[in-house]
C-alpha cells in the first residue's frame, strides 16, 4: 500500500488556516515578487498553476492567488502523525518522503481480508485528526505499482492494481507518467520501438537491458511484472546535506554569509548528534549568479561532529584558495546558494580516540548540551556563541530527504524532536518552558566532568 498526500504543503496551510480553505493557495519559501511556488492547492492547480512556477506567471493565470510562506515544522508534525496512523495498521512502514510512504502488508494477508477497507479506514483516521487533508492510496503486489496507483486518481484516490487490470491502467498513461521515466529515458525506449507503458511491460528483460544499458533494465522488467525492487528501508543515511538560497540582501553582507555557514554546520551537527554518527568527509559549495561554483571536498583524518570544527576546516580551505589566487573573498555579493554535505559516517559507538588530545571531553560536553535541549524540548535554549552573530539568518526549510531523522527511536519517540519546533522570530522574547520531569542527562564520570569545566 502506497500513500501519497495530495497537494501536501498547501493542504497543510489550509488545515492550519481555515480561512484559506476552498481558495487558490500557493506556498512560497520566501515572500517576494521573484519567489517560486513550491506547492499549489488543489484549487490553484485548476488554474494551471504548477510547482516551480514564478509568482508573476502564477498571477497571470490566477490573479486572486493567495500566497503563504512555508511552515516546515508543521509539515513534519503532520508527517509524524500520518506515519503513526499507518503504523497502527502495519509494522512495516517506510517513509519515502515527507508526503509519501509505503506499507508492506504481505505478512498481514490473514489479518486483513480486504485492503481496500483498510485504506478507507486509514483515510478516515487521517480525516479525524486533520479534516482538510486528503491522500491517494494505491494497492498492488509491489511498491512501484502501488505508487503508480496513487498517480492514477487524484485527489482522494483509491486504486487497486492486479494482474487482471494492470494493462487497462497502463493504457491510460504515457511513458513519462511512470515514476522514474523522464524525457531522457523516454527517448531510449522509443529508440528501440517501445512507445507505451503497456509495450514496455510486455517487452523482454533483454530488450529493456538494451534500452537502459544494464541491470536497470532488469529492474524495470521486474517492476512492471510484479517483482519487488523498491521495497527496502535504508535505516542509515549515506549522506547528509544542508543548503540555503541567499537573497540579494543577504549576499551583500559578508557577516550574513559567514553566519549562514555557521548555521548550516550547526544543523548538520544536530543531525549527527541525534543519529549518533561522526563524518569523515565534508563538501562545501558556493554557487554564484552566473551559475559558476566554488567548491571543495575535505577528507578528514579524524571523524568530526562539531559544527565549529567543521567550519574551521571550511574556512582553512577558503583562506588557502584566496591566498593562492590573490582573491579578496569567495563570499561575494553574487552568491546565490551555500551548500554543505557530509558523508563517510562512523558510529559513535566505535569511535577511537587519540591518547594525546581532548576530543573525548568535547564530545561528552556536546552530548550534554543536546541532552539539556531535549530536557526542555527547546533547541535554542542553549546556543554556541558563534550562533549569536546573526541568529535568524537561516530560516527553516523543508528537507524531503530528512524523514529518517523523524523516525522513531527504541523508546517510540521521534529521533530528532527539534525538527518539530517552529523557528524563533526576530523581536520575540525567548520563552523557556520549565517542564516537571525527571532529569534525563546521563551521568558523566566526575573526573571527565571536572576536566571539562577546568579545561574548556
Amino acid at each position: 500500500m502506497y500513500l501519497d498526500m495530495n497537494s501536501y504543503f498547501a493542504s497543510c496551510e489550509q488545515q492550519r488556516h481555515p480561512e484559506l480553505r476552498g481558495k487558490a493557495v500557493g506556498v512560497l519559501t520566501y515572500d517576494g515578487p521573484n519567489a517560486a511556488v513550491i506547492a499549489a492547492s488543489i484549487e490553484a492547480k485548476k488554474f494551471g498553476i504548477k510547482t516551480g512556477m514564478r509568482l508573476g506567471d502564477c498571477r497571470l493565470l490566477c490573479p486572486h492567488l493567495i500566497t503563504t510562506v512555508t511552515h516546515p515544522a508543521w509539515y513534519r508534525q503532520i508527517h509524524v502523525d500520518v506515519m503513526n496512523i499507518l503504523r497502527s495498521y502495519c509494522d512495516d512502514v517506510i517513509p519515502k518522503s515527507i508526503d509519501e510512504a509505503v506499507a508492506n502488508f504481505h505478512s498481514y494477508y490473514l489479518v486483513y481480508k480486504d485492503l481496500t477497507e483498510v485504506a478507507r479506514q486509514i483515510k478516515a483516521d487521517i480525516a479525524r485528526k486533520y479534516d482538510y487533508l486528503k491522500c491517494s492510496i494505491g494497492i498492488a503486489p509491489n511498491s512501484f505499482l502501488a505508487k503508480v496507483g496513487t498517480e492514477l486518481q487524484k485527489p482522494d484516490g483509491l486504486v487497486v492494481i492486479t494482474p487482471e487490470n494492470i494493462d487497462e491502467h497502463l493504457a491510460k498513461m504515457k511513458l513519462t507518467d511512470l515514476p522514474g521515466i523522464a524525457s531522457a529515458n523516454e527517448r531510449r525506449l522509443r529508440m528501440i520501438g517501445i512507445q507505451t507503458p503497456v509495450e514496455m511491460r510486455h517487452s523482454s528483460a533483454a530488450l529493456l537491458r538494451k534500452a537502459f544499458g544494464g541491470v536497470v533494465g532488469d529492474y524495470w522488467h521486474r517492476r512492471l511484472n510484479f517483482g519487488e525492487v523498491d521495497m527496502y528501508s535504508k535505516t542509515e543515511n549515506r549522506t547528509m546535506s544542508a543548503t540555503r538560497t541567499m537573497s540579494r540582501q543577504q549576499s551583500s553582507d559578508r557577516q550574513q554569509l559567514e553566519s549562514m555557514v555557521i548555521s548550516l554546520c550547526t544543523r548538520l551537527e544536530q543531525r549527527m548528534v541525534k543519529s549518533g554518527t561522526f563524518c569523515r568527509e565534508v563538501y562545501f559549495s558556493i554557487k554564484y549568479r552566473d551559475n559558476t561554483r566554488w567548491e571543495t571536498t575535505i577528507k578528514l583524518a579524524d571523524p568530526l561532529q562539531d559544527a565549529v570544527e567543521m567550519r574551521s576546516y571550511i574556512n582553512e580551505r577558503i583562506r588557502e584558495f584566496e591566498r593562492s589566487r590573490n582573491v579578496a573573498t569567495v563570499f561575494t555579493d553574487k552568491t546565490t546558494n551555500l551548500t554543505i554535505a557530509i558523508q563517510s559516517f562512523v558510529k559513535d559507538t566505535v569511535m577511537q580516540y587519540s591518547l594525546f588530545d581532548n576530543r573525548m571531553k568535547k564530545d561528552v560536553l556536546r552530548k550534554v548540551v543536546y541532552q539539556i535541549k531535549d530536557h526542555y524540548d527547546q533547541k535554542n535554549i542553549v546556543r554556541k556563541g558563534s550562533e549569536m552573530f546573526s541568529p535568524y539568518v537561516m530560516k527553516d526549510a523543508i528537507g524531503f530527504g530528512s524523514v529518517r531523522d523523524m523516525g522513531l527511536n527504541k523508546d517510540g519517540q521521534v529521533k530528532n524532536k527539534h525538527m518539530l519546533e517552529e523557528d524563533e522570530q526576530p523581536g520575540q522574547p525567548r520563552q523557556v518552558v520549565i517542564k516537571r520531569k525527571e532529569p534525563v542527562v546521563q551521568p558523566v564520570e566526575e573526573e571527565i566532568f571536572n576536566d571539562i569545566w577546568d579545561g574548556e
